[in-house]
């Protein structure tokens, strides 16, 4: 009786950072031939396991976070924008100091997800070798996409110069200085050349995960969303505030998702966890949080919302350090305490529905949503 060919996957299917001297084709056909994938054959990064068997399950938490996002889906036009448009168009509406927080805002964010988004599938996305966590990159991709929409909709809403704030990155210091901190880090991973399997390597990805997940998701966003949402508590720019609640919720996922990432390869590969290389995470903790408090100093030049630049000092140490400790480094400043207490309950969704009452329709998952 004839043999029947053993099928091989195209070798773009297999990650090339696992890819070995024999090539994908080779190794598939030499020892995964005939043979089902156990658990103990998957890893985060480096895995020998076929990437395409999402089962069985070894990373459940990932799997759990997929399903958790996607349960919360939203979109931008389902909020109603007409109470901020015309409190933009009212020359009374705002302040100058308020408005400038709004372009300001906007200017960031409107490239920083495409930036994440871009990291995302030009680069995690092809080193990460679990099926479950790029199961849940998946689904991050096309809420970073969302999140890129829901500013677009605020410019065209309030008839902005869309080439104002677009360009804002190229042309406003105070953003353009984070993002040059952060494409180091992405064209680390997007490099074609980039392979994992060597500890320097693998610190580089462990490095880019870091700084994605605590210092861009984790911590770049928080003065932006403070001020908004500040806005949005006075009753102003509310269908803003609301879309900004989202993809803070969405983005607090994010940033969780991706520090257990960081926290499962660690486990994986302790050696990679070097003194060095937790003193240098900590110099890049450290930095972010200078160009953050400058990004603070530049929006708010005055007080405005009842807020001011020094209290932001305080909150991002405070941000710093719960960071820090989550992925297992010591606080690098000890004592801080958080002065917007507030904002706890935005991430954890305590007062979310009915905290503005600008919503017109519902969403079409919310049933499986949890308000409580």
């Amino acid at each position: 009786m004839p043999i029947a060919p053993v099928i091989q996957p195209a070798s773009g299917f297999v990650p090339p950072s696992v890819a070995g001297p024999l090539g994908a084709q080779e190794r598939f056909a030499a020892g995964n031939a005939f043979r089902r994938i156990s658990v103990e054959d998957k890893r985060v990064i480096n895995s020998k396991a076929d990437v395409n068997q999402l089962v069985p399950f070894k990373y459940k938490w990932a799997w759990e976070k997929y399903l958790a996002a996607c349960a919360n889906h939203w979109m931008p036009q389902e909020i109603n924008m007409s109470r901020d448009i015309g409190l933009w168009k009212d020359p009374a509406g705002l302040t100058d100091d308020e408005r400038r927080v709004v372009k300001r805002n906007l200017g960031f964010f409107v490239t920083a997800d495409s930036l994440a988004a871009n990291n995302i599938v030009l680069g995690t996305y092809r080193h990460i070798t679990a099926p479950e966590c790029r199961q849940y990159l998946l689904r991050q991709a096309f809420e970073e996409a969302i999140h890129t929409h829901a500013y677009q909709y605020i410019v065209e809403s309030l008839d902005l110069d869309a080439g104002e704030v677009f360009n804002a990155y190229n042309e406003i210091p105070s953003i353009r200085e984070k993002d040059e901190f952060l494409i180091p880090f992405i064209d680390t991973l997007t490099d074609p050349t980039f392979r994992t399997g060597t500890p320097e390597s693998d610190q580089k990805l462990l490095r880019s995960l870091m700084v994605f997940s605590c210092l861009m998701e984790g911590l770049f966003f928080y003065v932006g969303f403070v001020q908004i949402l500040s806005l949005g508590r006075q009753n102003k720019m509310t269908g803003a505030a609301e879309q900004y609640m989202y993809i803070l919720r969405d983005e607090s996922m994010h940033c969780n998702f991706g520090i257990d990432l960081v926290n499962q390869i660690k486990l994986e590969n302790p050696h990679l966890w070097t003194p060095q290389f937790r003193d240098e995470a900590q110099e890049l903790f450290r930095r972010a949080v200078e160009l953050e408090y400058r990004y603070a100093e530049d929006t708010m030049p005055r007080g405005v919302l009842g807020l001011n630049a020094p209290m932001f000092k305080e909150y991002l140490r405070f941000i710093a350090n719960r960071r820090c400790q989550q992925i297992g480094l010591e606080a690098l400043y000890p004592g801080a305490s958080n002065p917007f207490p507030w904002m706890s309950e935005m991430i954890d969704l305590k007062k979310e529905r009915n905290f503005f009452e600008t919503r017109v329709i519902e969403y079409q998952t919310g049933g499986a949503l949890s308000w409580d």
